[in-house]
């Protein structure tokens, strides 16, 4: 009891602090409620040309330019620019598609095509810096009070590097606009928006089952069990739900996978093996990346007297190790499980759509082969439209978004070759306390640790119809 009181008090001092301040820059109108935004799209643009030239927005220039011009669009760049692709044979144009990103993801490259090349990435940087004040405004209007200013916060320490170098903050939108319209029942759109957002990037698809239980809820569709549930009694409450299934609602369901194959299909027509299978494939073949949470076991393996290599392949840091496939399938073990618990949790009603897609982003990237910086991305927008921000939320999302910007910025850049990266002093270390708090905060909101999943209320409003 004292624990909940004290959190209870902290989450009302952050609350109110944030609310003020939120509400005194409304109270001026107009461009002074985006002032926050504005101050770190400001920062985002010192970072990024800091950085530059990046590679994830060259090799997006590539993609784009080979798409619509087919394979000898790669004279109109710098040689070694688009040597990633490799020796292809001659192909005409709409026929190259990227090998690690759904096709769709050709639309936002294609539209910083719009500038002359030289300027390709300070126009994709502008995109994205669209893309974050459409989500802030978003939260401004259908967030909890402070939500806007949150995102403004966790960019600036997490993603202020990589923020406008990666096209995450657009499938990032679309998941947030799902779960907007999932809370408000408008499911038709908040699976429109959910397929959209995986044509873009494979990672929304985790979030189907959740908006799925979460709409069959909504319509009293889905069995509900009772609270006090014993274990003897769970297979019969199972069962009595899996024999409703006449009774569930489908049709968003299906309008989702016709959006889905729809696509897919129009771009499989001229590539089936980049339109389908490259991504899949390419996923699956990965090894273990340098910063994954099972890199830090595998470097205190290393450190034990196993063996281990590290690899550039598949555009990063990867480590070849003969305990690789150990730490994989023990990972995609605890994936699955931490699965069937947060459908377990839903099931029950103990958490709503928003808090089961945090989490199942939250397992995806901890027992993940990879974590890159814009990983965090993904999180961010839900996480403000949750209003976490309180003491605990500051101490391990704080700490983890620094560290992950501190590893980018100042680690990655100490290599003069990536090889180079097994003697950086500090680097398996500091990614290794990333990790634990990545881990210690995924387990914390599965089980609600310091009331970890409690949320700040949404805003009054009328409530939408069920459609």
């Amino acid at each position: 009891m004292w624990q909940e009181h004290t959190q209870e008090k902290h989450i009302r001092k952050v609350d109110l602090g944030l609310a003020r301040l939120q509400e005194g820059l409304l109270l001026r109108g107009g461009i002074a409620a985006y002032i926050p935004i504005i101050v770190v799209t400001i920062c985002m643009f010192c970072g990024t040309f800091w950085l530059m030239p990046a590679t994830d927005p060259a090799r997006y220039q590539c993609y784009a330019l080979t798409f619509w011009l087919g394979s000898n669009a790669v004279n109109l760049l710098p040689h070694a620019q688009c040597a990633f692709l490799g020796a292809v044979t001659t192909q005409p144009a709409l026929h190259i598609l990227p090998i690690e990103y759904p096709p769709l993801s050709l639309v936002p490259f294609s539209l910083a095509l719009l500038v002359p090349l030289a300027y390709f990435q300070f126009a994709f940087a502008l995109l994205m810096s669209f893309i974050s004040v459409v989500i802030y405004w978003s939260l401004l209007r259908y967030g909890p009070r402070g939500a806007a200013l949150i995102f403004a916060l966790y960019i600036f320490i997490g993603a202020i590097a990589v923020a406008q170098i990666r096209y995450d903050l657009l499938p990032a939108l679309l998941t947030l606009l799902c779960v907007i319209a999932a809370e408000r029942k408008r499911w038709t759109a908040a699976y429109i928006a959910l397929a959209f957002g995986v044509l873009l990037k494979l990672y929304p698809l985790l979030i189907l089952p959740a908006l799925f239980i979460a709409e069959q809820q909504a319509r009293e569709c889905f069995y509900v069990p009772p609270r006090s549930l014993t274990l003897a009694a769970l297979p019969r409450h199972i069962w009595s739900t899996l024999c409703g299934v006449t009774r569930w609602y489908w049709k968003n369901c299906f309008i989702f996978l016709i959006i889905l194959l729809g696509v897919t299909g129009i771009f499989a027509l001229f590539n089936f093996q980049g339109a389908v299978v490259s991504q899949l494939s390419y996923f699956v073949q990965r090894p273990i990346q340098v910063e994954a949470t099972g890199s830090t076991l595998l470097w205190i393996a290393n450190r034990l007297g196993v063996s281990w290599q590290i690899v550039y392949t598949f555009g990063s840091l990867n480590i070849i190790s003969g305990l690789a496939n150990v730490v994989t399938r023990a990972e995609t073990l605890l994936f699955g499980l931490g699965c069937l618990y947060v459908v377990w949790l839903q099931w029950r009603k103990q958490v709503d759509i928003t808090q089961a897609a945090i989490a199942l982003l939250l397992l995806f990237i901890t027992t993940g082969k990879v974590f890159s910086p814009q990983y965090l991305i993904w999180l961010i927008p839900l996480l403000a439209y949750a209003g976490y921000c309180d003491t605990f939320w500051l101490l391990f999302w704080g700490a983890i978004s620094l560290l992950t910007t501190f590893i980018y910025i100042f680690l990655y850049s100490r290599l003069a070759e990536p090889q180079q990266i097994e003697s950086l002093h500090g680097f398996f270390e500091t990614v290794g306390v990333r990790n634990l708090f990545l881990v210690l905060l995924t387990l914390a909101y599965l089980l609600n640790w310091f009331q970890a999943r409690a949320r700040r209320p949404l805003p009054p409003g009328p409530r939408e119809t069920i459609s």
